[in-house]
Parts: structure tokens; sequence; C-alpha cells
């Protein structure tokens, strides 16, 4: 039986066989036409791995062989209509289990987001070692590309492209032991890697996302001279989970989606309309309301009501719209390991931290705060109070990093603390923004109630997101921020609820400029917060070449404004202003990159942005030589400079693009075309 649910520019053919193995024959652009021949018994759409069982494969590291594959057979299928699209549903079964594998397509856009449930249909308890979420074997294999996004702390969103042997994958047998592919393990999900990846040949891409704001792992390698994909949450070998399902136990693993195109440019486009199809968002953030931050180059956690005042001044001059308090307005001294309380410093505030949410809402801006919601510091005043059930554990002690304990959130003492602290800073304080970092990695999981410490941490994972739905629910017009030590959790089970991501805690204006440029591939051009932060040391450039990241993402101004020269502060507010006149826009926006995914070698650094009649290009001049660069674009004949009015750029239009000479290294624009 072959059953065709094409679809909104994707190809997708399923067969189910006369043995009742489904097999997910095609997934591509409809044009593309493939040439393989598929080994079918090797094409299974799921893989589950049950303790106690056999994995039948000469399989290494590699998650083939699964035991479910020679016992899971088709029973039924479904599609059905719902508010975003078409959901199908395959339900397999066995003697053990029923597994149903989800495809849930979207009107309008060439992404699926796909799962697994598994329930124990048996009288005894099942062992779940692996699980996929996605599982695609018969990748065409002519000559692909492998996209790999890593990622670190001040060095976020690095791609880097490599074909399969560049990456240790040789084809010369008809399977390898061999494995590529990307892991996480703890509770910053994107501490190494973003949780993507792509694979793409000259007609095809694969470009996906797991959304789980913990352990992840996805693999490419062959069996039966066939590559294959393989996207799934945590799993025992790489990530310390396993799952024992009782009798009529269910589990469902985390979401992955990927998008499907005939090119890494276009299935990101896919990718972004698929983000802006799932993420919950308010009236409030929808306007992109610039924000001012006293962190970064600013007061470096180390508010008081004296150094707050000038700058609330400064920010609302500016043009700023929400004024943000950051760390250390609750510290007696050293900020970092009393968190907890969440109860102001009185001498930081003398007439209390009240009165400068009263002072920055009579300049016209809407407060915010910081919070760190998620921890404990080990000298918290308010540590007494809570027992052993309300953190991770591990060998029976508690897990202690960077002088913080992990609180768990499945422990209902721990949601009502955090709820309370929600509450008080709501509706006491007056905020309107909250910004919730969360600056741990709280490593492998608990032990608590769990039947392994990854199944501690996926549960723990969960419920903080259950929280987060009731606090958003709650309030429905405070806007969240996303903040994990800058870009340490970019997944979109995070980004799917908060509103705006903080991208990077780099320091450096210079360095920042090859975060935000390529940050458009991690999330949405509307969630991403980038600094602008400049110096009153600051050269002829640098203000301007500090706005360019911010004005085609989320604008979050800071640095030292209540020091900086009449020209700079200038500069940035003709930015702010330019960007209030076009912001509208930015939801609508799709990103494409004329140059290339941006590298840290590369002397220039592009982004671009577009909608069906306009582009945005924003371009930086790192530390090049060459003081100019051809810039591809079809609409060259309307290229302008938006900003800064005062660069010193020559613009030179082509038929088929533009000539940008920038005479200073470190120096930007942005254009329109």
């Amino acid at each position: 039986m072959i059953l065709d649910f094409s679809q909104n520019n994707i190809k997708a053919i399923f067969e189910v066989d006369e043995n009742g193995i489904v097999t997910l024959n095609e997934l591509c652009v409809p044009s593309y036409k493939s040439e393989l021949a598929k080994d079918k018994k090797y094409c299974h759409i799921v893989d589950i791995h049950i303790s106690g069982e056999n994995a039948d494969d000469h399989h290494g590291s590699k998650h083939t062989g699964a035991s479910s594959n020679a016992t899971l057979r088709y029973k039924s299928h479904t599609c059905e209509q719902n508010e975003k699209g078409t959901l199908v549903k395959f339900l397999l079964a066995d003697s053990k289990m029923e597994a149903t594998v989800h495809y849930q397509f979207y009107d309008g856009i060439s992404a699926i987001r796909s799962w697994t449930s598994v329930k124990n249909i048996s009288t005894e308890p099942l062992g779940i070692e692996y699980i996929s979420s996605f599982a695609y074997t018969g990748l065409e294999n002519s000559s692909p590309l492998v996209y790999m996004p890593h990622n670190t702390w001040c060095r976020e969103v690095n791609w880097k492209k490599c074909t399969l042997s560049q990456l240790g994958l040789d084809r010369t047998n008809p399977f390898s032991i061999k494995k590529i592919g990307a892991s996480n393990t703890g509770s910053w999900s994107s501490k190494e890697y973003l949780p993507m990846g792509a694979i793409s040949d000259t007609e095809n891409t694969l470009l996906w996302q797991i959304e789980n704001n913990g352990s992840w792992q996805w693999e490419i390698s062959d069996v039966s001279d066939m590559l294959y994909l393989k996207l799934s949450g945590p799993n025992e070998t790489e990530n310390g989970w396993y799952k024992c399902l009782a009798p009529n136990e269910e589990f469902v693993s985390v979401k992955a989606s990927i998008a499907i195109s005939n090119s890494f440019d276009s299935a990101l486009c896919e990718l972004t309309k698929y983000r802006r199809a799932i993420i919950k968002n308010n009236k409030e953030n929808a306007t992109l309301p610039v924000i001012f931050n006293d962190y970064m180059n600013c007061l470096w956690g180390d508010p008081t009501e004296e150094k707050l005042i000038p700058i609330i001044e400064k920010a609302s001059s500016l043009g700023a719209e929400y004024f943000c308090v950051d760390a250390g307005w609750y510290a007696d001294g050293y900020w970092w390991d009393s968190v907890g309380e969440w109860l102001p410093c009185e001498w930081r505030f003398p007439n209390g931290i009240k009165s400068i949410f009263d002072r920055i809402r009579e300049k016209g801006m809407i407060p915010g705060i910081w919070l760190e919601i998620e921890v404990m510091g080990i000298v918290c005043p308010i540590l007494d109070k809570f027992d052993d059930s309300c953190f991770f554990m591990r060998h029976g002690k508690r897990v202690i990093d960077h002088g913080r304990y992990q609180l768990d959130f499945r422990s209902p003492k721990v949601r009502e603390h955090a709820s309370a602290v929600i509450d008080r800073v709501v509706n006491e304080y007056g905020v309107g923004y909250i910004k919730m970092d969360y600056n741990i990695e709280a490593g492998v999981g608990t032990e608590t109630d769990a039947d392994s410490f990854g199944d501690g941490l996926l549960k723990h994972n969960r419920a903080y997101l259950a929280w987060l739905d009731e606090i958003m629910q709650k309030y429905p017009s405070l806007i969240i921020e996303c903040c994990s030590s800058g870009g340490m959790r970019m997944d979109y089970a995070m980004l799917e609820r908060a509103h705006l991501q903080s991208v990077s805690d780099q320091e450096s204006y210079k360095n920042t400029a090859l975060v935000s440029s390529n940050m458009a591939t991690a999330i949405l051009p509307e969630q991403g917060a980038i600094w602008s932060y400049p110096l009153a040391s600051g050269d002829e450039n640098e203000a301007s070449f500090n706005m360019i990241g911010t004005m085609l993402q989320r604008m979050h101004l800071s640095g030292e404004v209540a020091r900086l020269s009449q020209k700079q502060l200038d500069e940035i507010a003709e930015g702010v202003a330019l960007y209030k006149s076009y912001r509208h826009k930015i939801p609508t926006l799709l990103p494409f990159y004329p140059l290339g995914l941006n590298s840290y070698t590369d002397g220039w650094a592009c982004a671009g942005y577009r909608t069906d009649d306009e582009k945005y290009i924003a371009l930086w001049r790192l530390n090049g030589e060459n003081d100019e660069i051809f810039v591809p674009l079809d609409t060259a004949e309307r290229a302008q400079l938006l900003y800064p009015s005062s660069s010193k750029c020559k613009i030179t239009k082509k038929q088929d693009g533009v000539l940008v000479s920038l005479p200073d290294c470190y120096s930007a624009i942005l254009l329109k075309a």
C-alpha cells in the first residue's frame, strides 16, 4: 500500500508492505527524481531499543538494528485536519507495545514536526533505551554536504559545512561503524552545538531542529548502502537516559522539526515560517519594543539607585521603551552565589526598589528585572527552608555547579516559591519584563523519582516548561526573555514560549558581529536580542557598528551611555528612530545569506532579510584587508544606504549586485534594496 501525503511543496511518500512494515520512501522537494534503490527492511519510520532484546545489526555506536524493527507492524493510520494543517499518525504494534509516529504538516510551509509515543500494552515492565523522534533511511547520497552548527559561550552560531569524507564517513563499503552527528547531555541544550543540522545536495536539503531544553542526539550514517538520518531526545548511550514503562504507561518523545527545500537558504526560510507558526506571543512583545538593559559594558551586575538614575534618563532620551535592571539588585556583596531569595538589597535602593521602577515608568518606559529562578545559591539566605526533594540529587548528594544548586521543578514547593517570586515582582514592583537567566550546567540529571539520571532531567525540563506556560497564562502581558549565559539554551522547547532570546555574553562588539550575522539560522529575527553596547572610548565607527547587528533583530541597548560623546549618542538615536520606522516588518522578514554563512575567518560578514518586494542587507567590514566587497542582489538598482547617515561607504550598482566600499575596518552599514 502506497500512501502519498505530499503537500506544501513536500513529497512525502510512505509504504506499508505485505508484512505490515511501514517505510518512509521519499521526503524531498516534488521535483527531486530519486534513483536510489532502497532496501526497505532498513527504512523503518521509528527506531526503539528495548532492554533485554536483540540489537540485530553490526552497529557500533549507531542506533541501528533496533529490536522494534523486527516486531512492530502496521495497525492503522489517520490523516486529520487541525488548526495548523494536516496531522498524519501511524499506529504500529507488537505483543508488548504500541507506537504512534506523528507527522504534523503546516499549511503553506515546507516543514513537518515529528514525534513518537510508546505505550506498554503488556503485563510486564518495558525498558526503553532509545526512541527516535524522526527516522529516515534512504537519503539521496550523490555528494551531500552536512551543515554542523557549533555553539559555545561568546561564540554562538558557528556553522561549518563539510563533506561526509571530511567528517570521516568515507563510503567504501555498504555500511560502516562510523557515524557523524552531534549530541548534548545536560541542562544547557546548546553549549557545544545548536540542536540543529542540515544535509544538502544540489537539489534537496533537509534542515532540522530538535526541540528539547536538555539532552538530545542526532546522527547520520549508512546502512545497506543507504544514508540515514535519525533525530532523538535523550537516550541511554549518549545521555544517560532510560525509561521503564509500567503496564499501560505511555511515553512521548521530544519533538523534532524538518524543513525540506532545494537549498540551505530556502530551507531556512521554511524553518523560519515554521518557527513563527509555533511560537506563543503577546501584543506587547509583537511590537518589538526597544529594550535597555543595564548589564553589558554598563553596570556589570552592580546596580544602585545612584548609578541607575542617570542611565534611566539617558535610555529614555535615546528612545528605549523597556528598561531592565539586571543582576546584583538582590545582593549585599558578591552577587553570584547568593541567588534564590529574590529580595532587594536595602543599601542599593535607600528609597526602595519600587522607587526605581516608578522612575522608569515616569520616563515613559516599562520596567524589567533579572531573575535566575531555576537555581539557588550555596549561600542563599533561605536555603535551609528547602530539603533534598527540592534539588537535583546524584549518588545521594545535592548537585552543585558553579556555586549554585539546581532546583527541581517537579517539586510543588519549588514551583510555589518560583511563582511567589514572579507574583511579587509583577504585582508589587510593577515589572512588565523578566530576563530569565540560567547560568549553570546541571549535568546528566537527577536520581530523584526517576528511572535514570536522564529520566529525571527530562521530567524536570518538562515540569519547568509547564510552569512557564502557567506564568504566561497568568500574566499575558508579561514579556519573558530567555537567557542562559547568552546562547547556551537556544532551543525551540524554550523559544516556543519565551518571547525573545539573549544571544550571547560576548563583550567585544567586534566579535558580536559574527554572532548576530548568523543568528537568524538559530532563532527568529524577532526573537534575537542583540547587544548594542558602545564604550565611551570607542572610535568614530563603534556606535554605528554596534547598532547594525540589532537593527534587523531585537534591539538591546546598553553600554556606557551616560559617558558617550554627543556624536555617539546621535548615531544611537538615529538607529533607534529608523528601527521604529520599519520594525513592524521584522516578524515577516525571511533570512538569506548573499555571501553564504559567515565564518570567524572571514574579513566581512553579511546577512540579508527579505519580503516579497524588498530586501534589507546588514554588512560588516571586520578585519579584512580588502576595503570593498561584491554583494549579489537581483534588486541592485534599488540599493540605498539606510544607516548610518554618516557612513563613508561607497555603493556602486551593478547589473547583478552591488559593490560596496568601506574604508575603515570594523565599520558597518545597513542597506535596503
